[in-house]
């Protein structure tokens, strides 16, 4: 169970890969499937950075999107349409996240 939640599980059981970029293609070909995956990443996304604020009481000083998936800006810029009211946005494209976290970024 622990193999399929956290090797096989999320983009990759819908569409058999974890590269955005392969994901990107596909959605560059028109494959509706793929936009509908993607777009449903993003929903969740955002919806963890809205529940996120409430346990901060609105005082949200920045929003940072960060990891591979910040690479993206279709979907960077899904989720700042849906987010951006709460706070400004930063996109910080890499994988560093366990050094921006100890870092307290």
């Amino acid at each position: 169970m622990l193999t399929y939640l956290n090797k096989e599980g999320g983009m990759y059981s819908y569409l058999g890969t974890k590269d955005v970029r392969k994901a990107l293609a596909k959605l560059a070909e028109g494959d509706q499937k793929t936009k509908l995956v993607l777009e449903a990443m993003c929903y969740q996304i955002a919806k963890e950075i809205g529940a996120m604020s409430t346990v901060l009481y609105g005082q949200v000083d920045r929003i940072v999107l960060t990891g591979g998936l910040a690479h993206s800006q279709y979907i960077t810029d899904k989720i700042i349409e849906r987010v951006s009211f709460i706070a400004p946005v930063m996109v910080a494209p890499g994988e560093e996240e366990m050094e921006s976290l100890a870092l307290g970024a």
